[in-house]
């Protein structure tokens, strides 16, 4: 009796942890899939704000070429030559001054570069970029959207931590030693809080932290090098991926 009652005993403790590891990895299954919901939707609403402030840049552009060209007809049908040329000259200069367009050479990444870069300008902070990627690449130029758009989201969260008149991000991306090397830095408010050697995200713990995990994983996928560095009031990352 004795045998069987600790036949029994365990056989109930082996069913107990397979329910209990079964009851486990769906509850781990669900909260996954709904930390990647919370994450998805606030891509979502991080790409609607960027096409948003594009739109209202498009607008004002649009406002601003009628009054050019009003003012440039008026000046013909004065005659006045001088003053037309003076104008188109002072244009010139304007539109040279305000041109911060990245052309990088690879389309995709101008345009997580450009949207990232007007959205940053719009919240007040200082860009200072210069960007070349070559049409061609091993790396997936959806993994390097990802890899940018990650880093400089990362980048305009701490500079809003910063007062204005701190805020900046420097962005430089060109190829070094046969391969991409991605360079941010940034303003940030502080120390950033990390566990062993991973750096928290200073979002809502329950689903952030995604971004930085899925720059790691592209990385380490492409078997690159990955360095950040958090000093005082700023913050740095280097890439770099082999071509």
């Amino acid at each position: 009796m004795k045998l069987e009652l600790m036949i029994a005993v365990i056989v109930f403790a082996l069913l107990f942890l397979t329910l209990a590891i079964f009851f486990i990895k769906q509850y781990m299954v669900k909260l996954t899939e709904r930390r990647i919901s919370f994450y998805q939707s606030d891509l979502m609403e991080k790409h609607y704000k960027e096409v948003e402030n594009m739109y209202r840049q498009m607008r004002g552009w649009r406002h601003d070429y009628h009054n050019h060209i009003q003012t440039m007809k008026a000046y013909l049908n004065m005659q006045n030559l001088d003053k037309l040329a003076s104008y188109l000259n002072e244009l010139d200069t304007d539109l040279t001054a305000v041109d911060t367009v990245i052309k990088t050479g690879n389309i995709m990444i101008d345009a997580v570069l450009n949207s990232k870069i007007s959205l940053a300008k719009s919240k007040g902070i200082a860009i200072d970029a210069k960007a070349i990627v070559p049409k061609n690449l091993s790396v997936s130029e959806i993994d390097l959207s990802l890899v940018i758009g990650n880093l400089m989201d990362n980048a305009m969260e701490a500079c809003m931590k910063t007062e204005e008149k701190r805020r900046f991000i420097r962005v430089y991306i060109d190829i070094l030693k046969g391969q991409l090397y991605i360079y941010i830095m940034n303003s940030s408010g502080g120390k950033l809080k990390k566990s062993g050697k991973l750096y928290l995200s200073t979002k809502n713990q329950k689903y952030h932290g995604f971004g930085l995990m899925r720059i790691d994983k592209v990385v380490d996928r492409y078997q690159g090098y990955l360095d950040r560095q958090d000093e005082k009031d700023v913050f740095v990352t280097e890439i770099m991926l082999p071509l």
